[in-house]
């Protein structure tokens, strides 16, 4: 992250401006602090990566989810390639094609404040949708590409994929840090387009975290989110039966949060992009307060 980022950023406690306080190095913040000019609350930065989030606010299925995710981070990219299309047969790209389109990312044009588009994906994880965003782009588009997450094992595996040689140094135009989905350290509509994929069904307050995500999209941009959802349609096998209830042991209602989307959300779409995994669509048209149903 460098040090100009930090404009974009908000104390998730009262979503004051925060302000830098600690070594640069190459215009990149290594290790202080970020500094709340409203409540006074400080957010510590270890190595090029901001942390901001309340660890005694990570509670229930979101610590248990997080310590999974720590636990196998190297494995989980490899064990989704392989179990995708043993499980729902389907290839695990063209379940990513699925939903990836609804990004519309190659109608992304300039803006005309002269700021660089920017994309946020919430729950990054290691980053196996970054290569597929990039590839989507148009050409020669300035494009800020930004990850969070809560697990630092994925995050390590995110900066690999990008070729990090250090903490903090990910691929020119990617920016990571560690936060709460039911929190997210921005401004209201910082970014162009926003996603989420593979979590929102263990969060605490699916909720919550809808309100935040269409929070910081710009007004129109598309909010795409991505879990598991059994397609009863395609008349699971008994086996497919007892993979989806496996990966799902964490809530015995897995479906899509449509009924949870802000009251002014417009333009829904719900399908399958696999036999597991829904993906809804939304937009949010206005910068008014946003109110949950």
């Amino acid at each position: 992250m460098r040090v100009e980022d930090v404009a974009l950023l908000a104390c998730p406690d009262c979503r004051g401006r925060l302000v830098w306080h600690g070594q640069n190095e190459d215009d990149r913040l290594t290790e202080g602090r970020l500094r709340c000019g409203g409540c006074g609350e400080t957010w510590e930065v270890e190595e090029g990566m901001a942390r901001l989030y309340r660890e005694d606010r990570v509670r229930g299925t979101d610590r248990l989810m997080r310590h999974i995710y720590d636990g196998l981070p190297a494995l989980h990219d490899p064990l989704t390639a392989v179990l995708t299309p043993l499980f729902q047969s389907v290839s695990e790209s063209r379940m990513r094609d699925g939903y990836m389109r609804r990004l519309e990312l190659s109608s992304l044009k300039p803006r005309e404040d002269g700021q660089p588009v920017r994309v946020l994906e919430v729950g990054v994880g290691a980053g196996a949708n970054l290569p597929r965003i990039r590839g989507a782009l148009p050409p020669g588009l300035a494009v800020e590409v930004w990850g969070l997450d809560l697990s630092t094992g994925m995050l390590a595996q995110c900066e690999k994929r990008l070729g990090s040689k250090r903490r903090g140094r990910g691929l020119e135009g990617t920016r990571l840090l560690l936060a709460d989905a039911h929190a997210l350290p921005f401004r209201d509509a910082t970014f162009d387009r926003v996603f989420h994929v593979g979590g929102i069904g263990g969060y605490r307050q699916p909720a919550v975290a809808l309100l935040e995500m269409s929070r910081v999209a710009r007004p129109g941009t598309p909010l795409v989110v991505v879990d598991e959802q059994l397609d009863s349609s395609l008349q699971p096998s008994l086996f497919q039966r007892a993979a989806f209830r496996a990966l799902t042991f964490y809530t015995r209602d897995a479906k899509s949060p449509r009924a949870l989307l802000p009251l002014n959300a417009e333009g829904v779409i719900e399908e399958q992009v696999s036999p597991f995994y829904y993906c809804l669509t939304f937009r949010v048209p206005s910068l008014e307060p946003a109110v949950t149903g």
